[in-house]
Protein backbone atom coordinates (compact mmCIF):
# COMPACT_ATOMS: atom_id res chain seq x y z
CA UNK A 1 0.00 0.00 0.00
CA UNK A 2 1.58 3.28 -0.94
CA UNK A 3 1.15 6.38 1.54
CA UNK A 4 -0.34 8.90 -0.58
CA UNK A 5 0.43 11.95 1.65
CA UNK A 6 4.33 11.69 1.24
CA UNK A 7 4.07 11.96 -2.52
CA UNK A 8 2.22 15.23 -1.73
CA UNK A 9 4.71 16.86 0.81
CA UNK A 10 6.57 19.80 -0.37
CA UNK A 11 10.19 20.17 0.74
CA UNK A 12 12.63 22.91 0.43
CA UNK A 13 16.40 23.05 0.78
CA UNK A 14 18.76 25.89 1.85
CA UNK A 15 22.43 26.53 1.12
CA UNK A 16 23.60 27.67 4.16
CA UNK A 17 27.28 28.60 3.22
CA UNK A 18 25.61 31.15 0.16
CA UNK A 19 23.89 32.54 2.59
CA UNK A 20 26.97 33.15 4.73
CA UNK A 21 28.36 34.29 1.76
CA UNK A 22 25.66 36.80 -0.55
CA UNK A 23 23.47 37.58 2.08
CA UNK A 24 23.32 41.45 3.03
CA UNK A 25 23.53 40.57 6.44
CA UNK A 26 26.54 38.41 6.46
CA UNK A 27 28.32 40.93 4.32
CA UNK A 28 27.60 43.83 6.54
CA UNK A 29 28.78 41.10 9.39
CA UNK A 30 31.81 40.61 8.02
CA UNK A 31 32.83 44.31 7.21
CA UNK A 32 32.08 45.11 10.90
CA UNK A 33 34.26 42.38 11.67
CA UNK A 34 37.08 43.71 9.74
CA UNK A 35 36.73 46.82 10.92
CA UNK A 36 36.89 45.88 14.25
CA UNK A 37 40.30 43.75 14.16
CA UNK A 38 41.82 45.81 11.32
CA UNK A 39 44.12 48.11 13.91
CA UNK A 40 45.20 44.97 16.04
CA UNK A 41 46.03 42.74 12.55
CA UNK A 42 47.97 46.11 10.90
CA UNK A 43 49.79 45.71 14.79
CA UNK A 44 50.67 42.23 14.66
CA UNK A 45 52.07 42.59 10.82
CA UNK A 46 54.27 45.40 12.70
CA UNK A 47 55.52 43.41 15.33
CA UNK A 48 56.25 40.51 12.78
CA UNK A 49 58.02 42.59 10.99
CA UNK A 50 59.87 43.58 13.54
CA UNK A 51 60.63 40.65 15.03
CA UNK A 52 62.42 39.66 11.19
CA UNK A 53 64.36 42.84 11.18
CA UNK A 54 65.66 42.15 14.56
CA UNK A 55 66.73 38.68 13.66
CA UNK A 56 68.00 39.36 10.61
CA UNK A 57 69.84 42.31 12.22
CA UNK A 58 71.29 39.73 15.05
CA UNK A 59 72.58 37.05 12.44
CA UNK A 60 74.82 39.45 10.43
CA UNK A 61 75.87 40.87 13.72
CA UNK A 62 76.70 37.64 15.25
CA UNK A 63 80.15 37.31 14.47
CA UNK A 64 80.91 41.01 15.48
CA UNK A 65 78.95 40.70 18.79
CA UNK A 66 80.37 40.01 21.84
CA UNK A 67 79.58 36.37 23.65
CA UNK A 68 76.98 38.77 26.49
CA UNK A 69 75.65 41.19 24.24
CA UNK A 70 74.77 38.32 21.63
CA UNK A 71 72.97 36.32 24.83
CA UNK A 72 71.04 39.31 25.50
CA UNK A 73 70.07 39.97 21.71
CA UNK A 74 68.88 36.53 21.80
CA UNK A 75 66.59 37.00 24.81
CA UNK A 76 65.58 39.95 23.61
CA UNK A 77 64.44 38.03 20.55
CA UNK A 78 63.17 35.26 21.79
CA UNK A 79 60.64 37.30 24.69
CA UNK A 80 59.19 39.27 21.45
CA UNK A 81 59.01 36.29 19.69
CA UNK A 82 57.02 34.81 22.57
CA UNK A 83 55.05 37.82 23.14
CA UNK A 84 54.17 38.18 19.30
CA UNK A 85 52.96 34.27 19.33
CA UNK A 86 50.68 35.24 22.42
CA UNK A 87 49.38 38.16 20.29
CA UNK A 88 48.99 36.60 17.30
CA UNK A 89 46.87 33.35 19.60
CA UNK A 90 44.85 36.03 21.45
CA UNK A 91 43.84 37.62 18.39
CA UNK A 92 42.46 34.64 16.41
CA UNK A 93 40.59 33.60 19.34
CA UNK A 94 39.46 36.88 19.72
CA UNK A 95 38.55 36.93 15.72
CA UNK A 96 36.52 33.53 15.82
CA UNK A 97 34.38 34.13 18.85
CA UNK A 98 33.39 37.56 16.93
CA UNK A 99 32.58 35.62 13.62
CA UNK A 100 30.43 33.24 15.72
CA UNK A 101 28.75 35.77 17.49
CA UNK A 102 27.97 37.47 14.26
CA UNK A 103 27.21 34.85 12.05
CA UNK A 104 24.84 33.24 14.88
CA UNK A 105 22.82 36.23 14.42
CA UNK A 106 22.93 35.88 10.66
CA UNK A 107 21.79 32.48 11.42
CA UNK A 108 18.96 33.38 13.74
CA UNK A 109 17.71 36.15 10.83
CA UNK A 110 17.82 33.31 8.20
CA UNK A 111 16.15 30.92 10.47
CA UNK A 112 13.12 33.55 10.58
CA UNK A 113 12.92 34.20 6.93
CA UNK A 114 12.81 30.16 6.30
CA UNK A 115 10.24 29.66 8.50
CA UNK A 116 8.11 32.78 6.92
CA UNK A 117 8.39 31.61 3.55
CA UNK A 118 7.92 28.08 4.73
CA UNK A 119 4.74 28.70 6.28
CA UNK A 120 3.47 31.37 3.80
CA UNK A 121 4.20 28.70 0.67
CA UNK A 122 3.24 25.43 2.72
CA UNK A 123 6.74 23.68 2.94
CA UNK A 124 6.42 20.85 5.18
CA UNK A 125 10.21 20.41 6.04
CA UNK A 126 13.46 22.61 4.55
CA UNK A 127 16.63 20.90 5.00
CA UNK A 128 19.52 23.33 5.83
CA UNK A 129 22.25 20.49 5.65
CA UNK A 130 22.12 17.42 2.68
CA UNK A 131 24.56 15.35 0.93
CA UNK A 132 22.60 16.18 -2.10
CA UNK A 133 19.80 18.23 -2.66
CA UNK A 134 18.09 18.84 -6.35
CA UNK A 135 18.02 21.85 -7.33
CA UNK A 136 14.19 22.02 -7.96
CA UNK A 137 13.39 22.06 -4.23
CA UNK A 138 16.77 24.51 -3.85
CA UNK A 139 15.05 28.11 -2.21
CA UNK A 140 18.14 29.90 -1.05
CA UNK A 141 17.17 32.56 -3.67
CA UNK A 142 13.72 32.94 -2.09
CA UNK A 143 15.47 33.54 1.49
CA UNK A 144 18.68 35.65 0.00
CA UNK A 145 16.11 37.39 -1.78
CA UNK A 146 14.15 38.00 1.83
CA UNK A 147 17.36 38.86 3.19
CA UNK A 148 18.62 41.38 1.09
CA UNK A 149 15.43 43.26 0.93
CA UNK A 150 14.55 43.58 4.65
CA UNK A 151 18.09 45.10 4.81
CA UNK A 152 17.95 48.48 3.33
CA UNK A 153 20.46 50.01 6.30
Amino acid sequence: MMNVHAQESRIGFVNTERIFREAAPAKTAQAKIEQEFSKRDKDLQEMAARLKTMSDRLDKDASILSESDRVKRQRELADLDKDFQRKQREFREDLNQRRNEELAIVLERTNKVIKQIAETEKYDIVFQEAVYASPRIDITDKVLKALNGNNSK
